[in-house]
């Protein structure tokens, strides 16, 4: 598939104000037409207009994408069995060297129980000498994900002259044989394991000499949209969402996730004998910005009623925020919107008509379709489609911020 040619424009709003937008996706025509529409508004409010958004540099041209993986390690904390060290693997695509010739397909999963379309990439090929270094954009999942779920924005973005890297987070992750309650309700273990991973990325022997300091950014779906928002340097408050989950405005975050039901029960034992839960509760406030980071791009992100004002402007760096409409697992009014109202300069673009809260897990293939409801998108949304206006906002992203 080929990039998106760019149409449409975003307002920029006062500096206290979000930039919001609404973009749309289309059903594939004969060659995958993309209309994206985008209507400016200000205030969450007024009257609507069309314009060309002017674009400041070409689109990158695709190249071969590499892919390995590291299992890395935190060596200063324990697996929630409290058995080894916390596993911090990651998958990480990248520019690979014009000469690679050799290729593999790559799943989601399993093949017997395979659901996802397929991705062609290089193992272990060697890294690009297009560019003497590359800028690094790390990639968070949503609960009970995987790494491999952001195979569609890592290869992206891979292609188009970036590193990226996506870690699995532990206990809170599809490929583990035990989920943990712990890593579905210590959300902010999560923006440690971006910060660790980062750590590991520029020690890495093949790596680390080729990534550029300063041109690093994250990015992250859902749950994975909060860790990025806290590594930006949002400070979150169980007691704010609490109190939010005992309001009439509760939202579907507030109720045990799909994924793993039973566990706030379990995480409700464990908080009153655990000293390693209780351990990481007394540091749910704290701040886990990470000033190597310099802007982040959250997909339907979570948990935005655990934010006070106070906690989101505490973030200082771009971030660009991307939701659709039709999502009903994090709701635009609790999540994205309060997110982009209270981050200083932060830009929101809704996506409208049936675009729902899956349709950025990877794409599915038919027999995924007919038999997993995730892989299931409303009538009239091609989550490919989708998958590519994403990350071509996100492209544009990182290289606006990036100067590239």
């Amino acid at each position: 598939m080929g990039s998106l040619s760019p149409a449409g424009a975003e307002s920029i709003a006062a500096p206290a104000n979000p930039r919001i937008a609404t973009g749309g996706v289309v059903k594939k025509m004969n060659h995958l037409r993309l209309l994206l529409v985008i209507i400016i508004a200000g205030h969450f409010s007024g009257g609507e207009a069309i314009a060309q958004r002017k674009h400041t540099s070409p689109t990158p041209l695709p190249g071969k994408v590499g892919m390995v993986t590291r299992n890395f390690i935190d060596e200063n904390r324990k697996n929630w069995q409290g058995t080894a060290q916390r596993p911090l693997t990651t998958a990480i695509w990248y520019p690979a060297a014009a000469t690679t010739t050799k290729e593999e397909t790559i799943f989601g999963g399993p093949p017997e129980k395979e659901i996802f379309v397929p991705v062609t990439v290089a193992p272990a090929a060697e890294l690009s000498r297009a560019a003497r270094k590359y800028p690094l954009v790390l990639l968070s999942h949503g609960t009970g994900g995987s790494a491999i779920q952001m195979m569609w924005l890592g290869y992206y973005l891979a292609s188009r002259g970036y590193v990226a890297a996506a870690v699995n987070h532990h206990g809170n992750k599809a490929a583990e044989p035990q989920r943990a309650p712990q890593g579905f309700l210590l959300y902010w273990e999560r923006a440690r394991d971006l910060t660790l991973v980062l750590d590991k990325l520029l020690a890495d022997p093949l790596f680390g000499g080729r990534i550029d300091r300063n041109r690093i950014g994250a990015a992250g779906f859902s749950l994975g949209g909060y860790s990025v928002i806290s590594v930006a340097g949002g400070v979150f408050s169980s007691r704010q969402f609490e109190e939010f989950c005992r309001s009439p405005q509760r939202d579907f975050t507030c109720e045990p996730q799909n994924e793993f039901p039973d566990a706030p029960k379990l995480f409700e034992q464990l908080s009153q004998t655990d000293v390693e839960v209780q351990e990481s509760l007394r540091h749910a406030s704290d701040s886990h910005r990470d000033k190597r980071i310099k802007g982040v791009f959250a997909i339907a992100p979570a948990l935005g009623s655990g934010f006070n004002a106070w906690g989101l402007r505490q973030i200082k760096i771009p971030v660009r925020i991307v939701i659709g409409r039709a999502d009903r697992i994090t709701p635009l009014a609790t999540n994205a919107e309060r997110y982009a109202k209270f981050i200083k300069n932060a830009r929101l673009t809704v996506l409208p008509g049936e675009i729902g809260h899956y349709t950025f897990l990877a794409e599915c293939n038919a027999h995924g379709k007919a038999v997993v409801d995730i892989c299931r998108d409303a009538e009239g949304v091609d989550r490919a489609v989708a998958h590519q206006q994403v990350a071509q906002l996100a492209l544009e992203f990182f290289e606006e911020l990036f100067g590239r």
